[in-house]
């Protein structure tokens, strides 16, 4: 009897905790619905939906549907992300049309008010001689004035002009920010904000080979650690060392993500003080990181080794980017 009593003790324990665990991931399921960025109302609308579907097909479920439900919200938040950045692209190409309209309106504005005013001020000057030729005349006086009147009128539609071009000028340099933070969104390594492969190989293209050096980065473990504890951990892994990186790089220096586990650093300097801070990044930057998994700390360890490539005044952009391919693995 004792016996029996106590397995059933343990399968209602066994059966409580199923169900606060089911309980936590609907209630996660549901959380994810709520607070999904409202970017498109019908993109949205649609995630909401289907999350809040699967929240409640699960509260029924067996262990199958539970364990297939992983690769269904995948699924559902890949398809959600992708859609946002569509919107988030064309956002940014609608903004740098508008922009585009306003510099346009701004051209014509300003070759059309030189017009005019020239026009106006020519026939101005035309009334006035008239006047001084019959200063005596019954009309000269009433030339004169009309003259000044319009003359008048003509400095404070200048001056409105002005302030209207200025407020279209703000106006521009506001969306030229938002487009260029939108653009550097798009070309950030959205883990670990640093620029992505295409970007830092733009940039190094658009440099002149001979003033700078490249500090080629090579991060043993971040795969490791997302294999040993799990894609969070890893995640947290590569943001942590991306964080220290742009701490230890001087300040003009541009950095990137070259691969799932190399780093392009781009830095104004010459070869030996390049090697210094090389060997400074090898020797700070490796050893134990200490990360979260499931609210506890694991320490996962990353093994960094730099290479340096000393750009010469007449090499060729392109293939300064293949010694950088070469160096990480690329083939020949």
């Amino acid at each position: 009897m004792i016996s029996i009593q106590s397995s059933l003790t343990e399968l209602e324990r066994s059966h409580q905790a199923r169900q606060v665990v089911l309980d936590s991931y609907v209630a996660a399921l549901k959380n994810v619905a709520t607070y999904a960025l409202e970017l498109d109302e019908e993109v949205t609308r649609q995630h909401r939906n289907h999350l809040s579907a699967l929240a409640d097909e699960l509260l029924t479920a067996d262990a199958a549907a539970l364990t297939s439900s992983r690769a269904t919200l995948r699924g559902l938040l890949r398809d959600f992300h992708d859609r946002s950045a569509a919107y988030v692209a064309n956002l940014r190409d609608e903004l740098a049309g508008t922009a585009r309209a306003l510099e346009e309106i701004l051209d014509s504005l300003n070759q059309t008010d030189g017009d005019h005013e020239s026009r106006l001020r020519s026939a101005l000057g035309k009334l006035r001689s008239a006047a001084a030729s019959d200063a005596h005349g019954p009309l000269a006086a009433v030339v004169l004035s009309t003259a000044d009147s319009i003359e008048q009128t003509v400095e404070q539609m200048r001056k409105q002009h002005q302030l209207t071009v200025s407020q279209f000028m703000t106006e521009i340099r506001m969306l030229h920010k938002r487009i260029d933070s939108l653009e550097i969104a798009a070309s950030l390594d959205q883990l670990t904000k640093l620029a992505n492969r295409n970007e830092m190989t733009e940039r190094i293209r658009a440099s002149a080979a001979g003033e700078y050096c490249l500090l080629l980065l090579s991060v043993r473990g971040l795969m490791r650690s997302e294999v040993q504890f799990g894609k969070e951990v890893g995640e947290e892994l590569a943001a942590a060392f991306a964080k220290r990186l742009r701490n230890s790089l001087p300040g003009n220096c541009e950095a990137g993500r070259w691969g799932a586990e190399e780093f392009v650093a781009k830095v104004a300097v010459k070869k030996t003080e390049a090697m210094a801070l090389g060997k400074w990044i090898t020797e700070n930057l490796s050893g134990q990181y200490v990360c979260l998994k499931a609210g506890k700390a694991v320490r996962p360890v990353l093994q960094v080794t730099v290479g340096i490539v000393d750009t010469a005044p007449a090499e060729i952009a392109d293939h300064v980017v293949r010694r950088v391919e070469v160096f990480f693995g690329g083939r020949d």
